[in-house]
């Protein structure tokens, strides 16, 4: 808007303020007693109801929120250290358990060795016992086989000379060269 029309409403308001027509009425210095009575009233009336109701209740609230709060911190620090204090005992009781783990593994442990030993010990007892017995078998059994080789040796013995000179030796000549013949064997190896 250009400055003029500015200016000539400015006038035309200012003209109306003195006429006593439209305006502002709280810029009327003859209505000023009365604005400032009602002024000072509703003033008065909201300090009274700020000051008696309003301020005292909203103090409380903040108050018991205060309060509120402190009791909730005091709280949370009791649970802190209910909660520290399980963890300690949870930390106790782990170690207690890991150190009773430890001495019953190394118990069990030990009595596993020991037990092993003592089935080893049996089972060494038993094979000692099972391998004499069976070098004793074996000796029985070399025995009766180194017989039965000199008989053998002796009937082939007999039945080879009948057949090339055509007579039947004796059995003791026979046990004679036959024995002979193995000592003559043993002493050559």
């Amino acid at each position: 808007m250009p400055i003029d029309v500015l200016l000539i409403a400015a006038a035309e308001a200012a003209g109306h303020a003195k006429s006593g027509g439209g305006g502002l009425p709280q810029m009327d210095f003859s209505t000023y007693p009365s604005q400032i009575f009602w002024l000072l009233i509703t003033f008065g009336g909201l300090y009274f109801l700020m000051s008696s109701v309003i301020l005292p209740r909203l103090g409380g609230t903040i108050e018991e929120r205060r309060d509120r709060v402190a009791d909730d911190l005091d709280h949370a620090a009791e649970f802190r250290r209910q909660a520290e204090e399980a963890e300690a005992a949870y930390n106790s009781a782990l170690a207690d358990a890991r150190a009773k783990a430890q001495t019953m593994a190394a118990e069990t442990r030990a009595e596993v060795e020991a037990e092993i030993a003592s089935m080893q010990q049996e089972a060494d007892l038993k094979a000692a016992t099972q391998i004499a017995a069976a070098e004793e078998r074996l000796n029985a059994m070399k025995d009766q086989a180194s017989t039965k080789v000199k008989e053998a040796a002796g009937d082939v013995a007999k039945t080879i000379v009948s057949a090339l000179i055509d007579e039947t030796p004796a059995d003791d000549t026979v046990k004679a060269a036959v024995a002979g013949a193995i000592s003559g064997r043993e002493a050559a190896r």
